[in-house]
């Protein structure tokens, strides 16, 4: 071989190295994309996944407490009618305005359950004089009434109560309504006496 034909093959040899080169380069330049593509989806993949740990923690704690705060409203709920009967059995000896030890015993544990009730968050729910409120009051009836605005309570049957500030059990009310017009046929005494 000469000189010549020497050099013609020299640059064909280093040609395809060349090339070789470029296609690896390429190559790892593509799976390297692909890695950061990859990387970039677990990222966010990994925060939302912490996110949603977070916000299930939360509402864990959330329904913790709720469960806690009412945790005691079915025995509550059972309580209520013992209390409505004391109530009456005070009111009852108020009127006949007894001076019996009985009466005082009563009186002294209706103050007991009171409060019991206060120490776990029940309170009673104002009725008379209010506005009917369907959220609070369950309405019983109505009567006429001239002192007191259409739709207004005018006397609770049963009184209603709440458990931190939730409904446990409606007041029993009655409500006011216009009281009926009585028409009066206004006769003329003029006209009676000629008449006569």
């Amino acid at each position: 071989m000469t000189k010549n034909e020497d050099l013609e093959h020299e640059p064909e040899a280093v040609e395809p190295e060349v090339v070789a080169v470029e296609d690896e380069a390429e190559t790892l330049q593509d799976k390297l994309t692909q890695a950061l593509d990859e990387t970039k989806a677990h990222q966010e993949q990994y925060l939302r996944t912490l996110a949603e740990m977070e916000n299930l923690r939360k509402r864990t704690q959330r329904d913790k407490e709720e469960l806690a705060k009412y945790a005691n409203e079915n025995i509550l709920r059972e309580i209520l009618p013992v209390i409505d009967n004391l109530e009456r059995a005070v009111e009852h000896a108020e009127q006949t305005e007894s001076d019996d030890g009985l009466f005082e015993g009563v009186q002294m544990t209706l103050t007991q359950f009171g409060q019991l009730l206060s120490k776990f968050g029940v309170e009673s729910v104002d009725a008379v004089g209010q506005p009917f409120d369907p959220a609070y009051h369950q309405a019983m009836g109505q009567m006429e009434s001239a002192e007191h605005p259409v739709n207004t309570v005018v006397q609770q049957m049963q009184k209603g109560y709440q458990l931190n500030k939730r409904l446990l059990r409606p007041a029993f009310v009655m409500l006011a309504k216009a009281p009926i017009a009585v028409k009066t046929e206004n006769i003329d005494v003029s006209e009676e006496a000629d008449k006569e």
